[in-house]
């Protein structure tokens, strides 16, 4: 009487418990259960292990602005080898406002045209550098996070002493100009200040003497920063006759740089090229040379290197881990009702009739167990 009395007792103690409770089914340990389990942990695992890689890289933001600096100076760095004598050519800048700077910045180094093995390798690799970057523009980004990481950008000095003349000029060093569309070009014969511009004292030097086959290995504008590619790094042009004009039509886009590495002012640009043959004879006029024509966007771009915030993070990996637990628990009840559905349809498993033995010995698997009920 004692015992019924305890146990009525804790039953309504249970059913005032307001806190729900878990069903003993729920808890039952099952191999389905159990391999469920182990996927679930198992994504959650990989996924987050992929996730904090993501929370660890980073990206380029792109802003655009008006450019509202028009007092400063232009700075232009120049690497170029021409394939004449230095007392032959000359190099200067002439702007919208026919002023005409002076090139005292640049050096006429003599030099041999043909590129030593390990320049000519490093050539090469900058070549299928630049290939990769017209194909593919996300390595761009790229480049900007790895500034300052890298190897220069530079011609790498020659590891050999010529035996060679030294057939060829190397102009290199840096101008200041004004914010202002001009015309960077190098030809024939050395630049003269004159009243209505400036002239080249072209008229010494012989016409059999003119090549003007040339290697850009480096041109930028702004601040020089090291690991930086700009599109004409690398270019090399052949001479196909003595009087030839190349022409360079460059778009100048001032940019301000700011990565977790370096924060600088510096200038991208675009180009388009074009070569012809000087003939009179044929209506094809112009100068023997190279002229490479500038113009200065009137926007600006801001590039910031950008990471995910902690937060952020955070969230991504909780909405991870609730998602799968979900997504788990929905497709366990799932394939658990279809299969109770197919057991059931085919009786299988705990649907299967059970065989009955009855008391005369025989085995009967059609006869179902009577109940007190049926029996009256």
């Amino acid at each position: 009487m004692r015992r019924l009395s305890r146990k009525k007792a804790l039953n309504f103690v249970k059913e005032l418990d307001a806190f729900p409770k878990v069903p003993e089914s729920y808890v039952e340990t099952t191999a389905s259960g159990g391999t469920v389990s182990l996927i679930a942990f198992t994504a959650m695992a990989v996924l987050a292990f992929f996730e904090f890689f993501v929370y660890r890289d980073t990206w380029m933001k792109y802003e655009y602005d008006v450019d509202k600096d028009f007092t400063s100076k232009l700075r232009i760095n120049i690497d170029i080898t021409v394939a004449m004598r230095c007392q032959f050519v000359g190099a200067d800048v002439l702007d919208l406002a026919e002023t005409m700077v002076a090139s005292d910045g640049l050096l006429y180094e003599p030099v041999v045209f043909e590129l030593s093995p390990q320049q000519m390798r490093w050539h090469r690799t900058l070549l299928l550098v630049q290939n990769k970057l017209r194909e593919e523009h996300s390595l761009q980004d790229v480049i900007f996070k790895s500034v300052m990481r890298g190897v220069p950008t530079a011609l790498p000095p020659r590891e050999d002493d010529p035996l060679q003349p030294l057939n060829a000029c190397r102009i290199h060093g840096h101008l200041y100009v004004n914010k202002v569309a001009g015309n960077f070009h190098i030809t024939v014969g050395k630049a003269i200040p004159h009243p209505r511009g400036h002239a080249h004292l072209a008229a010494l030097v012989s016409h059999e003497t003119y090549n003007f086959s040339h290697r850009i290995d480096h041109l930028s504008f702004g601040e020089e920063i090291p690991g930086i590619l700009n599109p004409l790094d690398g270019t090399e042009k052949v001479c196909t006759d003595h009087n030839q004009m190349f022409q360079y039509f460059i778009t100048i886009v001032p940019t301000k740089l700011e990565t977790y590495k370096i924060s600088a002012d510096t200038h991208q640009y675009s180009v388009t090229e074009r070569e012809r043959v000087i003939n009179h004879a044929a209506g094809s006029h112009g100068v023997s040379g190279i002229f490479m024509k500038y113009d200065v966007s009137s926007l600006s771009v801001r590039v910031t290197e950008q990471h995910m915030p902690f937060w952020q993070f955070l969230v991504r990996l909780c909405g991870i881990i609730g998602g799968i637990f979900s997504t788990t628990g929905m497709l366990h009840g799932l394939v658990g009702f279809c299969v109770d559905v197919v057991c059931c349809r085919f009786k299988l498993g705990v649907y299967k009739p059970q065989r009955i033995s009855l008391f005369d010995g025989h085995v009967n698997s059609q006869t179902p167990l009577l109940s007190e009920n049926s029996e009256h």
